[in-house]
C-alpha cells in the first residue's frame, strides 16, 4: 500500500515537472498600436488612469504584469484563460478600434460593473489587494465616465 502511494506521488511529481516545460507567450503587447489605447482616445485624468491600470489592465489590456507564480502550471493556464476572457470583453489597449457606439457601451458597462462591485473580480483582488477599489476610487471612475457620457 505504501509503495503504491509513493509511486502515485512520484508520477504526480513527474507530471507536474513536465507541465512546467509548457510556457506559452505572455500578454506583453510588444507590437501594438499605441494610438488605440484608451488613454489616447480619451483625456483620462491621471488619478483615474492609475486606478484603471492598477485594478483593470492586467486582464483588460495587452500588458499584463505577471506575478512570480505565473511561471507555474497549471496556475498559468488559468491566468491565461482569465486574461483572454477579459480581453474579449474589454481591451483598453484596443479601445480606439471599437466603434463609437461600442466605446459608449463599454464605458457604461465599466461604470455598472464597478458600481455593482462585480469588477475587479474577487478572485483577482484576493491576491492583488492593491486592486481593490475603495468608495472614493469607485466614485472617481464612475463620475468621470458619467461626465464623459454627458459631453458626448
Amino acid at each position: 500500500m505504501k509503495n503504491s502511494i509513493k509511486k502515485i506521488l512520484f508520477i504526480g511529481l513527474i507530471i507536474f515537472l513536465l507541465m512546467q516545460l509548457y510556457q506559452p507567450a505572455r500578454n506583453l503587447g510588444y507590437e501594438q498600436d499605441l494610438t488605440a489605447n484608451f488613454t489616447k482616445v480619451y483625456n483620462v485624468p491621471k488619478n483615474v488612469e492609475t486606478i484603471l491600470r492598477t485594478s483593470c489592465y492586467d486582464c483588460h489590456s495587452n500588458n499584463t504584469i505577471y506575478p512570480w507564480y505565473s511561471y507555474l502550471q497549471p496556475v498559468r493556464f488559468f491566468m491565461d484563460s482569465h486574461i483572454n476572457e477579459g480581453k474579449e470583453n474589454l481591451n483598453f489597449s484596443e479601445f480606439g478600434k471599437y466603434s463609437k457606439r461600442k466605446q459608449e457601451n463599454k464605458l457604461d458597462r465599466i461604470a455598472k460593473q464597478i458600481k455593482s462591485a462585480k469588477m475587479p473580480l474577487s478572485s483577482y483582488t484576493l491576491i492583488h489587494k492593491n486592486a481593490v477599489l475603495n468608495t472614493t476610487e469607485k466614485e472617481l471612475v464612475i463620475n468621470w465616465i458619467n461626465t464623459l457620457n454627458k459631453n458626448e
